[in-house]
């Protein structure tokens, strides 16, 4: 959908890996425009970004239940 942003890595059994630098990659997205982001749970910021909804997910099955 339009406004959304993901990122991480998916292992072959579904899980959703963290990856370098997740909070700086999500507020390059909000000043972009993107208003939701689908993460890895292990790259959810500490504090909230201002413009951006964060979901947080550990499997591939999450990530699409937050989608769809």
């Amino acid at each position: 959908p339009q406004g959304l942003a993901a990122f991480g890595e998916v292992g072959l059994a579904g899980e959703v890996r963290p990856v370098p630098n997740g909070a700086e990659r999500l507020r390059e997205a909000a000043k972009h425009g993107f208003t939701r982001a689908v993460i890895p749970e292990a790259n959810a910021p500490k504090q909230a970004i201002e413009g951006i909804e964060v979901i947080p997910v550990k499997r591939l099955s999450e990530a699409l239940e937050a989608v769809f």
